[in-house]
């Protein structure tokens, strides 16, 4: 397990932290703290919308009771997966670690940087907790979204307004919302596939040869009633495009696909594997998988994308080599890049 690091003093020599948050991550693959990282996601109400009076006896009566054996399985596939040097436990933690770091670095001398995870820890609430502690009078709360979802960005900052509810001397917090459309995001997109086309040739989408932009997928019903991210993904895809020109390809060579779908209800489409699954019927020469809305590889990355859809593109007739998961995120200093420039423009102006 990645230990997370912090400023060392007791009290600041600044006055303002950025709290960078992401969803969170079990302890180890063991199912009692895959089970533990399970019931406070699934506990949510932004995650899940049922009535807790109906949710609540089928997550302890029946998934609880059955997933955790086996979400700890693809948990073990990644705990050790070199998807860096040096990289043990979850990554998640790990990139997540190496961009604080990294950010300390950029903004040295204007700002501390802490990590939080929301259904894990560190907690948003122990985290806010110890920058008040440490005498900071500005906080900047980064969700680690491009994207905009109630169940993503939206959950933490619920989070984020419970503390300050609670707090009797609050702090002066900001809130990040999303930036599907920033250029310099759109370019660390853009420079990783470049980079890899660069090794590989681009893909000839005019014989059938497809990009695929992964993005987590919502419940149907969450979309319906207003969400925005489904129309923010594919702002996204639809900048990328521009950017790569190949806007003629969107819907065509290049296509928007949803994963992580989760139980029996509709969810946003077309899902991922379902395309992948379909695309090695039609034995496709290629397929290149990027996942834009995550931005450190996790158990949706390393594991769902670069082990089981590629077993299904296989197992459906697809050739191993022809399928290949490209990252972008991580600590690649475009990225980082864009990630700093988010910050900088929403820090406040301190005289």
């Amino acid at each position: 397990m990645v230990e997370i690091s912090a400023p060392i003093s007791n009290t600041c020599t600044i006055n303002q932290a950025v709290l960078i948050v992401n969803l969170g991550t079990p302890e180890s693959p063991k199912p009692r703290h895959v089970r533990s990282f399970l019931r406070t996601f699934l506990s949510d109400r932004r995650v899940i919308e049922m009535p807790p009076f109906i949710w609540k006896p089928i997550l302890e009566g029946i998934i609880l009771r059955v997933r955790p054996k086996h979400s700890g399985a693809l948990y073990e596939q990644i705990w050790a997966e070199k998807a860096g040097e040096g990289v043990i436990g979850s990554p998640l933690l790990y990139w997540s670690e190496g961009q604080r770091k990294d950010l300390e670095r950029r903004l040295s001398g204007e700002a501390d940087i802490y990590i939080a995870m929301r259904y894990s820890r560190p907690t948003i609430a122990d985290t806010l907790s110890l920058i008040q502690q440490k005498g900071y009078e500005h906080v900047l709360v980064v969700p680690m979204y491009p994207q905009y979802s109630a169940s993503s960005a939206g959950s933490i900052i619920d989070e984020v307004s419970r503390w300050q509810l609670q707090a009797r001397n609050q702090l002066e917090i900001h809130t990040m919302r999303s930036f599907p459309t920033d250029p310099l995001y759109i370019e660390a997109l853009a420079q990783a596939l470049e980079t890899s086309w660069q090794k590989r040739g681009t893909p000839d989408f005019s014989h059938g040869q497809k990009l695929l932009l992964s993005y987590h997928s919502i419940p149907e019903s969450m979309h319906t009633a207003g969400d925005p991210y489904v129309d923010e993904c594919e702002a996204t895809s639809r900048a990328l495009a521009r950017r790569l020109s190949l806007s003629n390809e969107l819907g065509h060579g290049i296509i928007s696909t949803y994963q992580s779908v989760f139980g029996p209800a509709a969810w946003v489409g077309p899902a991922t594997i379902d395309t992948v699954r379909s695309l090695g019927r039609e034995s496709c020469s290629r397929i290149d998988v990027m996942c834009p809305g995550f931005v450190a590889d996790c158990l949706e990355s390393l594991q769902e994308i670069n082990i089981l859809n590629r077993e299904e593109f296989i197992r459906s007739g697809g050739s191993h080599k022809s399928f290949t998961y490209i990252p972008w995120a991580n600590t690649a200093p475009a990225w980082m890049d864009a990630l700093e420039h988010q910050i900088r423009i929403r820090l406040p102006r301190l005289s």
